[in-house]
C-alpha cells in the first residue's frame, strides 16, 4: 500500500493538484492518503479578542469542511483516508507520520500566498524567500505596465 502525505490549506487548490494523481485508474496500487490540514493563521488583532477554545472550535469546523470535500474525492477508488490538523512544525510532523505509517511520499498542496513564505514540510524542500526587493520589483513592473497603456 502506498502512503501519501498531503498538506492542505485550501480544498479547491488541492483538488487541482490531486486530480491528475487520481486519473491513473487501475494502474496504481491502493493508497492510504494522510491529509494534514493547515488552518489559516489567526491575526494578532483577532487573537486578542477570541479565546483559545473558540479558536480551536473554529479550526475544527474549518477542518471538517476541508476534509469532507477532499475525502469524497480521495475515497472514490477504495483508497483509505486519514485526516488530522497540523499541530507543530511541519517537518517534525512529516517525520512523525512517516514513523507511524511507514515510508510515504509527501505532497505540499498548500496554496502559495503573495507576501507570505510557507513553512517547509520536509527538510529538503526548497524555500522561496520573497524579500522586500522582490515585492518592490513586482510593484514597479505593474506600475510600468499601467503607465505604458
Amino acid at each position: 500500500m502506498d502512503n501519501i502525505i498531503v498538506y492542505v490549506d485550501d480544498s479547491a487548490y488541492a483538488k487541482q493538484l490531486l486530480q491528475p494523481m487520481l486519473t491513473l485508474g487501475d494502474a496504481r496500487s491502493p493508497t492510504r492518503w494522510i491529509v494534514v490540514g493547515c488552518a489559516p493563521r489567526v491575526t494578532h488583532h483577532v487573537s486578542k479578542w477570541v479565546t483559545h477554545s473558540a479558536r480551536q472550535s473554529w479550526r475544527g469546523k474549518w477542518a471538517d469542511k476541508v476534509f469532507s470535500q477532499l475525502t469524497l474525492l480521495l475515497q472514490q477508488d477504495g483508497d483509505s483516508v486519514v485526516t488530522q490538523l497540523a499541530q507543530s512544525h511541519l517537518c517534525d510532523q512529516t517525520e512523525s507520520l512517516a514513523k507511524t505509517y511507514g515510508v510515504a511520499r509527501v505532497l505540499d498542496a498548500r496554496r502559495p500566498k503573495f507576501g507570505q513564505d510557507l513553512q517547509p514540510v520536509t527538510p529538503t524542500q526548497a524555500q522561496q524567500h520573497h524579500g522586500v526587493l522582490g515585492y518592490a520589483a513586482a510593484l514597479a513592473s505593474a506600475g510600468l505596465l499601467v503607465a505604458t497603456d
